[in-house]
């Protein structure tokens, strides 16, 4: 049976909704949809795409590190926004973290997210070479 490695950061809304920020299956890493939030869940970038983007790319970065994974790792993301005509921006930093990496990824329009804040979330998945 492959080793369960739950991470978390400790929001009050995990329990709640009942998940988890990534969960590592073997070499496996799933990183749930994030949001630009500091660590008291706290919205940042607010009316900014480029900037939330950054800040969910470094609470990706920093979920991965936990799972012992980093950005390299990544070959998958999926990209979520509220504004498609945002792509560009949002486009741009996910371009300058993973340029090199490159890994596969979508980026939609959805009605709305959880917060009229929140213009941004991604998930990604990670690969560990054994």
């Amino acid at each position: 049976m492959t080793t369960r490695q739950l991470i978390s950061t400790g929001t009050p809304w995990e329990p709640i909704v009942g998940y988890s920020r990534a969960v590592r299956a073997g070499n496996v890493i799933h990183v749930s949809g994030t949001t630009a939030t500091d660590a008291h869940g706290k919205i940042l970038g607010i009316g900014d795409p480029y900037r939330q983007t950054v800040q969910i790319l470094k609470n990706i970065e920093s979920a991965l590190n936990r799972a012992g994974a980093t950005l390299k790792d990544v070959v998958r993301t999926r990209i979520y926004v509220v504004n498609i005509d945002d792509w560009e921006k949002v486009g741009r930093a996910h371009g300058e973290w993973f340029k090199d990496i490159r890994p596969a990824t979508s980026m939609v329009e959805v009605r709305r997210l959880i917060s009229p804040e929140i213009l941004v979330e991604i998930e990604a998945e990670a690969i560990i070479a054994e």
